[in-house]
Parts: structure tokens; sequence; C-alpha cells
């Protein structure tokens, strides 16, 4: 089976499986029944997923495996990548957008998917992590990661916006929300020296110049 169309039916699963979670809840539905609905056997079912609960999650084990198909892939500026890469898996989200709603409604009634939804998120952090630690050696790595949280956090925040039919969670809303988040600085060497100056707001910047100006030579 192509990997396009394993993917395709993984998702037909899921998208039937989270619909008899929805309608007579996660507990309730059995693996069986799940089969029956997408049209497969109980054996087939086991030879794609290991449980209930990872077909709830199965989208997002396609979602990180292209994510990072991308990453390996990509040239130029590695913060500008992992935003691509998050914006990828963000549109694929409101291309799947009824699975995306059902899980929502399914996970938000059970604390065990829920805990496995933190770890997931957490996956995401991890593999945006991981990238720019081989890209950035030269920059701290609780910039990188205090970079990888507020991109993976500004993605799920409007992710949760999008599945509740909220406005302002739109791919051009992440674009300039992602486009704010501030990234991380290299690590000064030990031959560099960090200058700090504060100036007041409203002076001029001919007189800012001027100061810096006279106060580095002299240092």
């Amino acid at each position: 089976m192509a990997h396009d169309d394993a993917a395709q039916f993984r998702l037909t699963v899921v998208d039937q499986a989270l619909r008899l979670f929805a309608e007579r809840g996660y507990e309730a539905t059995t693996v069986d029944e799940i089969a029956v609905a997408a049209g497969i056997s109980r054996r087939t079912f086991f030879r794609q997923f290991r449980s209930k609960e990872d077909v709830i999650f199965a989208d997002h084990e396609f979602q990180l495996a292209s994510a990072q198909e991308f990453l390996e892939g990509v040239e130029g500026d590695p913060w500008e990548a992992v935003c691509e890469a998050v914006i990828g898996v963000f549109e694929r989200f409101t291309q799947w957008r009824d699975i995306a709603v059902r899980r929502y409604q399914v996970v938000r009634r059970v604390p065990a998917l829920r805990e496995r939804e933190i770890v997931t998120v957490f996956r995401y952090e991890r593999l945006f992590t991981e990238f720019l630690r081989g890209r950035l050696p030269e920059v701290p790595d609780l910039a990188r990661v205090q970079y990888t949280a507020a991109v993976t956090a500004t993605h799920n925040y409007l992710l949760r916006r999008m599945v509740r039919g909220e406005s302002g969670a739109a791919l051009a809303d992440l674009r300039t929300e992602l486009a704010m988040i501030p990234r991380g600085r290299r690590a000064p060497t030990e031959q560099e020296e960090l200058v700090l100056a504060v100036f007041p707001r409203d002076m001029p910047p001919r007189k800012v110049a001027d100061l810096l100006t006279a106060r580095l030579g002299n240092l």
C-alpha cells in the first residue's frame, strides 16, 4: 500500500472511530464496532492500531512523520523552518477539520485521553527542539526550548479556536502570531562582551547613537 493510500486508509478508520466515540461514548465503543463501521476486519484493525486510544491520535502520528520529513529536507533559516512545519500541521488539520472537531469533543470528556494529548504535544516540541539543536548548536538550549514551546502553544491555541468555530483562527492568523514570537539569540563567545544600554523613550535616535559611540569608545 502506497504511503498516501495508507495514510488515507488510517484516516478513514480514525474518522469512523471518532464518530462512534462521539455518539456512544469512548468506553462504550468496542474495537469490533469500529472495524465494522470502517469496513475492515478485527485483524486488520490491530495491524494498524494497538488500541482504541491509538486510533484517536493516529492522525498525529502522520502529522509528526510529515513534519519530520519536511524538516529533514528543508534549507534556509531554521527558525522559519520550524514555523513552516507548524503551519503545515495546522493546514492539514483544517483539511481534516471534522476529525479534529470530533477528537476535541471526545478527548475533553476522558481524562486518560487528555493525558495522552499532553504527551503528544510534547512530541511536537521535542521534534522541533532537536531540529534546532542540530541546525543551531551555538544558540543557548533554553532559547531553543522556549521558542518551540511558544510555537507549539500558539498552534494549539488557534487549533482549539478553530475546532470550536471561533473567529481569528485561520491559517493567516497563525502566520501572523508565529512571526511575532521572539527568536533565540546566539550565545556569546569568550571573546565577546554584551553591552546593555537604557535610554529615555523620547530621546532622539541621533542622541542615542552619539551617547553609545562615546561610551563604547571608553570601554
